[in-house]
């Protein structure tokens, strides 16, 4: 199948902005729980009712009003995922304005490009060091007239400043938003090159979520709550975030990812959204404790009782009489605790931003928590495909959304249509033109295929394609998620254009070496860089690549991989502020390491 195509659902209104479920809600449901946000002075979660949050948002768009922020201006958030950044952002939108998210983990030079490009008049940032970042640019920023801080009453003080601005104006700023205006610029990760400003509308935003929440019932169903950890700044967390607002689910934030396994047995929500990297922790982190306990061969069995529990829900007949015995006792032995780390009333969640694999995604339903594979960039506002509840193809990445269409090009390049295609890259015509055809599809840079169903498969990305110096080409991506799969694995990049064969970077996960180093009897601060040559260091990662080699043909096979010393990083440039790797600075950091591996 070449394209496949889901009418919508929900029409966005030329009138409608991103701010109206928030008076919506206000209206129809004042008392509900929309969020739930730290208590002063540390003490438990207080909630924050539809009603409170509206005139939170009313209170802090008049300060805005007051400050000289106009329509259509600029004002950026440099944050953690906190209770102040969304109500920032919808007090932003309330007053007619933009809002410009800044990774809270970015340099100096990313902020100030930011700032500058997007011509900010006003920024909020969160700590002491993001103040000192800012002032550090602050020259380079001609535009910059405000910089508040959120740890040091920065939302308190923009109150004040509105505090003789009539609200009036505030509504009458809100109602003059159309469907068509800019709500956001998001960066993007920029891993080929400076991050290029994605310009997302109201319509853009609300079209996505609008035809998400009803063919997701078992996230934004009645009762729905969720704990946001992800960041704010990443477009895959802002349409939670709008969704949970769009469906009246209760959200709290999480701040601090070190906090999330108390955070989440606190807070209890029944479904998460987050990236593959944090599911495979937990499905490493399981494993492994079951290995130090001496219950390794238990935890095992369970894995495999689990795995074909969840392939048989895909099939005619189901699961047997016998896996079902079997799926319920381990279901007392080993998936309950599973469930429990999630706070124990988690049922779904959400996965995106890279492939999460078959092998996980079946472990994890047949656990009891669904993964809900998507796909989407932030050109698409972000969410594209979804799998749906009895629309589900683990391995896949879903159907197309409610109002998309998806066409595959004879080169196997994925594009999009739909209300939810941005408007183009901000200042930067060119980009715009090679992204966007003539009669509005969006090209991907990803090539996928279609199945006789509509579900999507991604198999790589156009430009990362690997061709080998016998011409046979190569999509990283298959390799890569397969070897990451072992608990010893952080990081692997796969190489070999123009070369003979194929070859692997591989970095270890500090997080899980203490323990393989402890049940070796080795001290657990031997660092990586002396382990790079280990001969059972080298077999665990010889057996994730053979692992990988199955996968794909004898030409496409990794034949040789080299230990780093060290893992890829986002201060050291390799990692992008949502984890991806930004393959050509790991190529020149290691051009050596890559040279000898192909050295006669």
């Amino acid at each position: 199948m070449r394209e496949f195509s889901v009418p919508p659902i929900v029409t966005v209104g030329d009138a409608a902005n991103l701010t109206d479920p928030v008076w919506d809600n206000a209206a129809a449901a004042p008392g509900a729980v929309q969020f739930v946000r730290p208590a002063p002075a540390g003490a438990s979660r207080v909630d924050v009712t539809c009603r409170e949050f509206r005139d939170e948002v009313v209170a802090v768009a008049r300060g805005l009003v007051a400050a000289g922020v106009d329509p259509g201006d600029r004002v950026a958030l440099m944050s953690r995922t906190r209770y102040e950044w969304t109500l920032l952002d919808y007090a932003i939108w309330a007053a007619g304005a933009v809002t410009v998210p800044i990774y809270e983990t970015s340099s100096a030079e990313q902020a100030a490009w930011i700032l500058a490009d997007s011509g900010a008049v006003a920024v909020a940032v969160e700590s002491d060091a993001h103040a000192a970042l800012v002032t550090g640019v602050r020259e380079r920023l001609p535009e910059l007239r405000h910089v508040w801080q959120i740890e040091r009453g920065g939302v308190d003080e923009i109150v004040a400043l509105g505090a003789s601005v009539d609200p009036a104006e505030v509504e009458r700023r809100r109602k003059a938003v159309q469907a068509g205006d800019i709500a956001t610029i998001i960066y993007t990760s920029g891993t080929t090159g400076r991050p290029k400003g994605c310009v997302l509308t109201h319509r853009n935003m609300y079209a996505d979520i609008a035809n998400a929440v009803p063919v997701l019932p078992n996230l934004f169903g009645p009762g729905a709550s969720t704990l946001l950890f992800l960041p704010l700044a990443h477009a895959f967390a802002r349409l939670i975030q709008i969704g949970a607002v769009q469906a009246r689910a209760t959200m709290a934030h999480c701040a601090d990812p070190k906090n999330l396994v108390a955070e989440l047995q606190e807070f209890r929500p029944t479904f998460v959204l987050s990236v593959p990297r944090v599911f495979e922790k937990v499905y490493n982190g399981a494993r492994q404790k079951a290995e130090a306990e001496g219950k390794g061969a238990i935890f095992e069995r369970a894995e495999r009782v689990a795995i074909a529990y969840s392939e048989a829900l895909e099939t005619a007949d189901g699961p047997g009489v016998a896996l079902r015995v079997q799926h319920a006792v381990f279901d007392k032995l080993v998936y309950r605790k599973l469930r429990a780390a999630l706070g124990g009333r988690c049922r779904d969640a959400i996965s995106g931003g890279a492939p999460l694999g078959a092998r996980l995604g079946h472990f994890f339903r047949g656990i009891g928590v669904t993964v809900c594979e998507g796909y989407g960039l932030t050109e698409t506002s972000p969410a594209a495909t979804a799998n749906l509840p009895g629309a589900t193809k683990i391995g896949t990445v879903g159907r197309p959304l409610p109002g998309v269409t998806i066409r595959i090009e004879d080169d196997g390049e994925v594009l999009i249509a739909g209300d939810l295609i941005f408007r183009g890259y901000w200042k930067n015509e060119a980009a715009s033109a090679e992204a966007l055809t003539s009669d509005g599809w969006f090209r991907t840079g990803d090539l996928g295929r279609l199945d006789n169903d509509g579900f999507l498969s991604i198999t790589g990305r156009k430009k990362e394609i690997i061709v080998t110096a016998g011409g046979k080409n190569v999509a990283p991506a298959v390799l890569e998620d397969q070897v990451r799969a072992h608990h010893l694995v952080s990081q692997c990049l796969v190489v070999g254009d123009r070369q003979p064969f194929i070859a692997a970077l591989v970095t270890i996960d500090e997080e899980a070496l203490p323990k393989w180093l402890a049940a070796r009897d080795l001290p657990a601060d031997t660092p990586v860089a002396r382990l790079c040559e280990d001969e059972a260091l080298r077999a665990e990662i010889q057996r994730a690549v053979d692992q990988a080699n199955q996968s794909v043909s004898k030409a496409e096979a990794i034949k040789v991989f080299r230990i780093l010393p060290r893992d890829f990083a986002e201060a050291t440039g390799e990692l992008t502020p949502s984890l991806k790797v930004k393959r050509q600075v790991v190529h020149k950091a290691y051009e050596s390491e890559i040279a000898d591996i192909y050295r006669v």
